[in-house]
């Protein structure tokens, strides 16, 4: 969501501020800003409403510069997206501050604020924190200080940076439940929400842990934890390159990351398979022995990561691991029984998403046996959190609309089923079986995806369209939800997904010859019976767009079909993912929408 960098250097840090918010662009954002201690030492703000873009040129015509400066880009929450609401927000001209997260007591601050008769020019919750610092400045001198103190009044998650005319050596910056990075660099030191933003310039980081404050200057950093002692975390080196998130070729990253598919499916396979076995050892030995203890499974995830534990379900499920699933936002807030012997995990692209982390840090003193999460970001909040970690290796993931992060999530899931499988009866032959096919899989999305002409030219008959209805039986029952998110994200189509046993209870009002239904059709042993839903379609007029196996007989009239070759049954649902995404990539084209950042969404959803 919102983003965050800044910097102090003895260079010119406005060119990497700005840079570094277009490389934070693919988490979504309305409006961005910049505030410069400049040369005669007073702060120098500018904001825009729209793409960073804007706001570089009202920076270059304004011949902004400086050493120390903070900048953000917006995803609006409190207030629309306007100028008066984008950051930095100020008090007075003294102090200018940044904020990703939300602070839930705002209304009461702002009000003993008024009293004391500060002025308010947005409606954000930020602008509370700016004024509340500025009020307690008038008495505490020292920033690191006044900041600390000001945290103690704030209620929420926030991620602050936070500059001062009286204090042109010093960045000051703070963290709870939303993520900021310290960059190291050699007489100069910058801060992020993310490490992308600051790759051009270190690959050096320190993580600031839940409740840290940092003071920053060009040649030292001094951490206090959140009772106000020294505290040393440690410094890391990222493996992630600048050139690492560039588009290349390809119009969109959608597109690109769509066909990295085949590579970072073999990279998340690299050292856990080997001639039919699965190398358990791979996982860590902390996995090891929780997954020693288990003997339920409780998955916990939000949006495209929610469907791919629904996926890992009925594999898990098969393999006679009892196991539920559910959204993050709605564990977090009710009453859980937990089993025995549990395994709580978590899967997420990011590692930050709001939910998942609280539902983790709640689950401590739920009974679980521990944690694992599924995660595609080392560096991030829930790997460092949990027990164990199995990482999906999908690398930087810059479109809003996840593609590779979710094909990985399955094969991470997949592996873990294996893993849990062995200690609930699989048999050794079983394993080389699955194992066999896992090996197959990166080769099989390969020829999947030399189809993505032919499903351009099936999108034609999406494109005028304002619905759609998405079907599937079994483990295709959530491709076929990731299948309607990704439609409806990127080409603002409103799309559903049922079960195709469901039509007659509901959905099947709404089919019309003006109603796309897509469905995949794998040879399974629910085949007939998804085929008899589909007659139900055609009796009603419906249209239908159809994903097959080879050798799948359809005894129906008037549909489009699209065949995917051999596809083996325990790694089916990953493939079929392939031209769902296609689809929707294809339509959103053709509707000439946003495809890397859909308007009112967020790559990393780190507000609750």
């Amino acid at each position: 969501m919102c983003g965050i960098v800044g910097g102090i250097a003895q260079r010119d840090v406005v060119p990497i501020m700005m840079e570094g918010l277009s490389r934070l662009e693919y988490r979504g954002y309305d409006s961005a800003g910049i505030a410069v201690l400049d040369q005669t030492e007073k702060i120098q703000r500018i904001r825009s409403v729209g793409k960073v873009a804007m706001l570089q040129e009202m920076v270059d015509s304004g011949n902004v510069s400086g050493n120390l400066g903070i900048a953000h880009t917006r995803w609006a929450t409190h207030g629309m997206p306007a100028e008066r609401n984008a950051h930095p927000h100020m008090s007075g001209e003294q102090v200018a501050i940044v904020h990703n997260g939300i602070i839930e007591n705002y209304a009461l601050l702002r009000r003993e604020l008024e009293n004391q008769g500060y002025r308010f020019t947005s409606e954000t919750d930020t602008e509370v924190i700016a004024h509340l610092l500025g009020s307690i400045l008038k008495d505490e001198q020292d920033l690191l200080k006044a900041v600390q103190k000001s945290i103690t009044r704030l209620v929420g998650a926030y991620g602050l940076a936070v500059v001062n005319t009286n204090d042109k050596d010093r960045l000051v910056v703070a963290r709870a439940g939303s993520p900021l990075v310290i960059g190291i660099g050699v007489g100069e030191h910058f801060i992020a929400s993310d490490v992308f933003a600051l790759l051009p310039v270190t690959q050096r980081f320190i993580f600031l842990e839940e409740g840290d404050v940092a003071e920053i200057t060009r040649e030292s950093v001094r951490i206090f934890d959140n009772k106000g002692n020294p505290v040393e975390r440690p410094e890391r080196t990222s493996e992630l390159s600048a050139s690492t998130a560039e588009k290349g070729p390809y119009r969109h990253y959608m597109l690109k990351e769509i066909f990295e598919q085949p590579s970072v499916i073999a990279e998340t396979l690299e050292g856990r398979i080997h001639k039919g076995r699965l190398l358990e050892d791979s996982f860590g030995h902390k996995a090891k022995a929780l997954l020693d203890k288990t003997k339920n499974v409780h998955i916990i995830a939000c949006g495209t990561s929610y469907h791919a534990g629904m996926v890992a379900r009925y594999w898990l499920e098969e393999a006679g691991v009892p196991c539920s699933v559910e959204v993050a936002s709605e564990f977090r807030y009710r009453k859980v029984v937990v089993p025995d012997d549990t395994l709580f995990i978590t899967i997420s692209q990011s590692g930050e998403t709001a939910d998942s982390l609280a539902a983790l840090r709640g689950s401590r003193e739920m009974g679980y046996i521990g944690s694992l999460t599924v995660c595609n970001v080392p560096e991030s909040s829930l790997v460092r959190e949990s027990n164990a970690v199995l990482m999906t290796r999908a690398g930087p993931e810059i479109g809003v609309a996840s593609t590779k992060a979710f094909t990985t999530q399955l094969v991470a899931l997949r592996l873990l089923t294996l893993a849990l499988a062995r200690r609930f009866g699989m048999t050794p032959e079983q394993e080389e079986v699955y194992v066999n096919e896992l090996h197959a899989l990166p080769r099989q999305v390969e020829v999947v995806l030399e189809l993505s002409d032919a499903i351009k030219e099936m999108a034609n008959a999406f494109s005028e369209k304002n619905h759609a209805l998405f079907l599937g039986r079994g483990t295709f029952y959530p491709i076929a939800m990731e299948g309607a998110l990704k439609l409806k994200e990127i080409s603002y189509i409103h799309a559903e997904a049922y079960p195709a046993g469901e039509l007659k209870h509901g959905p099947l009002a709404l089919v019309d010859a003006e109603m796309p239904v897509v469905c995949a059709l794998p040879n399974d042993p629910l085949l007939e019976k998804v085929i008899s839903n589909l007659q139900e379609v055609r009796a009603r007029g419906g249209e239908l767009f159809l994903f097959s196996d080879h050798d799948v007989q359809i005894d129906l009239d008037r549909f489009q079909n699209l065949t995917l070759a051999d596809i083996y049954p325990s790694t089916a649902p990953i493939v079929y993912t392939i031209p769902l995404q296609l689809l929707s990539y294809h339509v959103a084209v053709l509707k000439g929408t946003d495809v890397d950042q859909p308007r009112n969404l967020a790559k990393s959803v780190t507000v609750e």
